[in-house]
């Protein structure tokens, strides 16, 4: 008997809790006890019409069951206080000491950053890439889109090296996953270069020297070669594929990608330290 009586208080709390937690499906038990109960209110008064001795007699014998099973509740009451607590306890825990955010959708754990972060740490220095001739940087196609840029800096030693190193790391990916040669076109920028680039206009930067990462050496603008060129553009589909791929590959390392920008710098990343800037 102590068996049978344990097993129903097990599933009492398991429907409990199902229909805590499963909205949708307790509208559903909702809605079919509804139209339970509509049917047999329906037979009863068919019942009733035919045989109102029957019906009286009826009702007589289901208060006396459920007077039965209240009885057998109020008996057994620790029973069922043990049984849903038994199962509500564990829920509850998980959800008190879980990230609720994950109650509204996947959460990106950033387990892919972190392995390719981690790489990083393993002792591996990567080597820059040999400079580019200054006549990459003079062609027509390239003045077109980035002007004044023969006279950037590309040197890699002037880069903050947990930057650098890290933005070798997405030269590699690129190349090796996807396919794409990449080239620095500026990395360090000294502050007389930067005020010049302001006073172009906001089309070129918003930033006045000391509110670029490019002096701290902790940013790079970067593009793509194609059969021995430069290809800025961003007018050319396999250039725009490239730099999505870039900025996903530069932000899985920890880098903050410019083509997320109101004012968008498809081939410019940054590593953002805290402090550095002199403005917020």
């Amino acid at each position: 008997m102590f068996f049978i009586a344990f097993g129903f208080c097990f599933v009492f709390a398991c429907f409990v809790a199902w229909m805590i937690l499963f909205r949708s499906e307790r509208e559903k038990f909702v809605r079919w006890t509804r139209f339970i109960n509509e049917k047999m209110y329906t037979s009863i008064q068919r019942i009733g019409r035919l045989n109102s001795q029957n019906m009286a007699q009826a009702r007589v014998s289901v208060k006396a069951r459920r007077s039965e099973v209240f009885q057998g509740m109020r008996r057994h009451y620790l029973l069922w206080v043990g049984g849903i607590a038994l199962l509500a306890l564990p829920p509850l825990a998980a959800w008190l000491f879980s990230n609720q955010l994950m109650l509204e959708g996947f959460e990106d754990t950033g387990r892919d950053a972190n392995l390719q972060v981690s790489e990083l740490l393993k002792g591996e220095l990567l080597v820059p890439p040999p400079p580019l001739p200054p006549e990459f940087f003079t062609s027509k196609e390239v003045e077109l889109v980035r002007p004044m840029l023969v006279t950037a800096s590309r040197n890699w030693q002037l880069l903050n090296s947990d930057y650098s190193q890290r933005l070798l790391l997405v030269f590699k990916i690129m190349k090796e996953k996807h396919g794409y040669d990449m080239a620095i076109l500026e990395g360090y920028r000294s502050p007389e270069r930067q005020n010049m680039l302001a006073a172009m206009g906001t089309h070129v930067t918003n930033a006045a020297a000391f509110q670029s990462y490019h002096q701290y050496g902790l940013a790079a603008d970067c593009a793509f070669m194609r059969d021995g060129k430069l290809v800025i553009s961003e007018k050319d589909p396999w250039a725009m594929e490239g730099y999505r791929l870039y900025g996903e590959v530069a932000e899985s390392v920890g880098l903050t990608w410019g083509g997320r920008w109101k004012m968008m710098d498809f081939g410019h990343t940054e590593l953002r330290l805290p402090g550095v800037l002199k403005r917020p």
